[in-house]
């Protein structure tokens, strides 16, 4: 029930929750396995349902619908979420000296999963692939959760704030961008050939 408590709080007063987050010293080890993996479940389940199981239809050309494609769907959504915290929580670290933030990977990884509980709750609407655009604006939240979390997670000075999360936008881009190419490009290679 703790875990369904802090998505709580994090969805509904993020301001408080950042404060009380920021005390906190858990391990990055123990966040992955004990927060970030469990909520990555929730994507990858319903895209294997709602690719694998139900399917969709592309400008008339039905997509999905077989055990296979849903499988490969599911891998890509739990990788691309469990391995993006990761990435882009080295990457925020990584920026921290450069904007006058204080360096600490368990922080940072912090920072960035619970900015991913959106997108990980909104990850359900993966089961109507009609629907999945939805998960996308969650992750809209994700970015003002990550936003007001760096001063308080990160010790980010408040002139060099926006600035910080600027660049670490530009580079979550482009890491969620370049792990679901990789990802499509190694399960999906052999699925739509002729």
């Amino acid at each position: 029930m703790e875990i369904i408590n802090k998505v709580k709080n994090v969805l509904v007063s993020p301001k408080t929750e950042w404060l009380t987050i920021s005390e906190e010293n858990v391990p990055h080890a123990k966040m992955f396995t004990g927060y970030v993996l469990l909520l990555a479940l929730i994507p990858a389940v319903a895209a294997f349902i709602g690719h694998g199981l139900i399917g969709h239809s592309v400008f008339g050309i039905r997509v999905g619908g077989t055990i296979s494609y849903g499988l490969s769907q599911a891998i890509i959504q739990f990788i691309t979420m469990a391995g993006g915290v990761y990435v882009t929580a080295f990457v925020i670290d990584a920026l921290a000296n450069s904007f006058g933030a204080q360096k600490n990977f368990d922080k940072a990884f912090s920072l960035v999963a619970y900015s991913y509980t959106p997108m990980f709750i909104g990850g359900i609407f993966y089961i109507l692939p009609s629907l999945s655009w939805i998960a996308s604006l969650a992750g809209i939240y994700g970015l003002y959760l990550l936003y007001i979390g760096l001063q308080p997670m990160m010790k980010a000075p408040a002139e060099k704030q926006t600035t910080y999360f600027i660049v670490s936008l530009l580079l979550m881009i482009a890491v969620w961008v370049v792990l679901s190419m990789v990802l499509s490009a190694i399960l999906l290679r052999g699925m739509f050939r002729f």
